[in-house]
């Protein structure tokens, strides 16, 4: 008699049991169609594939060229100044360069010679020196005004030995007017801006921990 209670226990308890995984499973496992799957690291997704398969066509270059990737000789020479030296960038390098023409034409201006004897090469410094001697000796006077640099872009480069070179084209607006003792206007005129166009060479050891560059060269376009 008490065995067969003891069966019906055990049948009652697994009935039971039997509901409760049901009533779990109805919860627990029902999707909702807002689950989120966990992501596959190893799985490529569809849309990178079926860019390998079909690969958008490369944009058509600018006509002009410019900081990041310039045209013609610079392009191979930037490539010899990059091997030797890891820390180049054409845009960074472009950018310093646009401040240094900034601050050169304004020491030069202002005939602050301390200045640009830490922006120049000793050549070219003489250069800029003499002018400043002869401007001072005559009483004359420039105020030089840089409205806006139009454009700056590396027109040539190349690697000598260890020394990088690299030449940038700018074509400014500039009001430049040179005054006599008397205040008198001698040349330009205070009013009008006019087109400049600059080509400079920058050269900087590529051995060296030094990392700023200086002017060695200045001339205007042919």
């Amino acid at each position: 008699m008490g065995d067969s209670f003891q069966f019906i226990d055990i049948i009652f308890f697994a009935m039971v049991a039997a509901f409760l995984v049901l009533r779990l499973r109805s919860v627990l496992g029902r999707r909702t169609g807002t689950e989120q799957r966990r992501p596959d690291p190893l799985r490529r997704d569809q849309a990178e594939i079926a860019a390998d398969r079909h690969p958008e066509p490369p944009t058509r270059p600018s006509a002009e060229p410019s900081a990041a990737s310039p045209a013609g000789p610079a392009a191979s020479g930037l490539t010899q100044v990059k091997l030797a030296d890891r820390t180049f960038e054409p845009v960074g390098f472009v950018s310093g360069a646009r401040k240094a023409f900034e601050m050169v034409v304004a020491a030069f201006a202002a005939g602050n010679r301390d200045q640009l004897r830490t922006l120049l090469s000793g050549e070219v410094f003489e250069n800029f020196s003499a002018a400043i001697d002869a401007r001072e000796k005559n009483g004359e006077t420039l105020e030089s005004k840089l409205v806006q640099i139009a454009s700056a872009d590396i027109v040539d480069a190349e690697l000598r030995d260890r020394t990088a070179f690299v030449t940038v084209k700018f074509v400014t607006e500039q009001i430049n007017v040179t005054r006599d003792k008397a205040g008198n206007v001698v040349e330009g005129d205070p009013a009008e801006a006019s087109d400049v166009t600059d080509i400079w060479t920058f050269a900087r050891n590529t051995q060296s921990r030094d990392p700023n560059w200086t002017l060695v060269e200045t001339r205007s376009p042919t």
